[in-house]
């Protein structure tokens, strides 16, 4: 039987080989899958915050899948960058440390940058893809009153410090990080290894199978947690091929991505994704992962992360923060030199 994903390229609706139990109340607090621009209801067993503090110890001693492959990281930076919806470099300083020293340890990890005009296609086909957070972007420059040179700056000390902890940084013009990372993990799975993908970004959902899981930071537990094929079947009991499927109904309040059924039965669901089948081919467009960006896997990311350095970088970046804050407080500018 067809899966639900090519029904919806069809037009037709074929009911998903696995049933999927969804929580409406979750999808307010996810971000949504993307594609590359140049990618009856009934309540879930578990929410996905009881998940993560079940996951709490075993991420402490353990890790949720077997030692049989080598694991990669992928840190996506973007959204490290934020205490809650306010940019901070403060934020990524301390998930940083707390990744670097608690999670990933000496394995491989490549950090991947949004490109410019990386959400254009994605807008063109939806105007309201991430609109909140374009104006919040414009509100918080003229609060702020940054420089023209103030996100070049960002950029660069983000560059040099996960370089001092050879960290290579993977940045795409034109394309989401999100779909640069889909891309190269694909790589990455066909050299044999394992990927693990750290970001509180429920995009990557859609990727998790045997050799892929999410590592996502919990501030209200200040730690990294992983999220694995168990958990994803847990929470919605079914498997993550069907996730795409799931959020091209529901949609996606965060990212401006609209929900295409509101009803609750079979009868109405069928019904709304017959008479909407254009609107769910659109979603799926938005929401899906691209896994075809030009970029190419170098072998040299894939060896042991040296990581003597950590510390001493770190603590230069954390040091630039605070001279920052005060010169900004003061009125005069600040350098990074770590």
């Amino acid at each position: 039987m067809k899966t639900l994903e090519m029904s919806l390229l069809a037009g037709a609706y074929v009911q998903p080989r696995f049933p999927c139990n969804y929580n409406p109340t979750l999808s307010a607090s996810c971000r949504t899958q993307k594609t590359a621009t140049s990618l009856t209801v009934t309540t879930p067993k578990k929410t996905e915050k009881a998940l993560f503090t079940e996951s709490f110890d075993q991420t402490r001693d353990a890790q949720p899948l077997p030692e049989k492959k080598k694991r990669v990281f992928f840190l996506d930076v973007n959204p490290l960058c934020y205490e809650g919806s306010k940019p901070s470099l403060h934020s990524l300083g301390r998930w940083l440390s707390l990744f670097l020293e608690q999670v990933s340890h000496t394995d491989p990890v490549i950090a991947v940058i949004d490109g410019e005009r990386g959400s254009e296609h994605r807008r063109k086909l939806l105007p309201s893809y991430k609109a909140h957070r374009r104006k919040f972007t414009r509100h918080i420059s003229s609060l702020q009153r940054f420089s023209s040179g103030h996100v070049g700056r960002s950029l660069q000390v983000i560059n040099d410090v996960l370089g001092k902890c050879n960290v290579p940084v993977i940045k795409v013009d034109g394309h989401e990080a999100d779909d640069v990372v889909a891309t190269l993990a694909g790589q990455v799975l066909n050299k044999g290894f394992r990927v693990v993908i750290a970001s509180p970004d429920k995009d990557f959902k859609q990727l998790i199978s045997d050799d892929v899981q999410i590592v996502m930071p919990l501030p209200e537990l200040q730690r990294w947690s992983f999220y694995t094929l168990r958990h994803y079947r847990d929470q919605y009991n079914c498997d993550p091929e069907s996730d795409l499927s799931l959020r091209c109904i529901v949609g996606d309040e965060v990212d401006g991505v609209p929900a295409a059924i509101r009803t609750v039965g079979r009868p109405y669901a069928q019904d709304a994704l017959k008479n909407h089948a254009d609107y769910l081919r659109r979603n799926y467009e938005v929401l899906a992962l691209k896994r075809d960006v030009n970029v190419q896997l170098i072998e040299e990311w894939l060896i042991k992360r040296d990581n003597r350095n950590d510390k001493i970088a770190l603590s230069a970046f954390f040091k630039y923060l605070e001279e920052s804050k005060e010169l900004t407080n003061s009125g005069r500018p600040s350098f990074y030199n770590g």
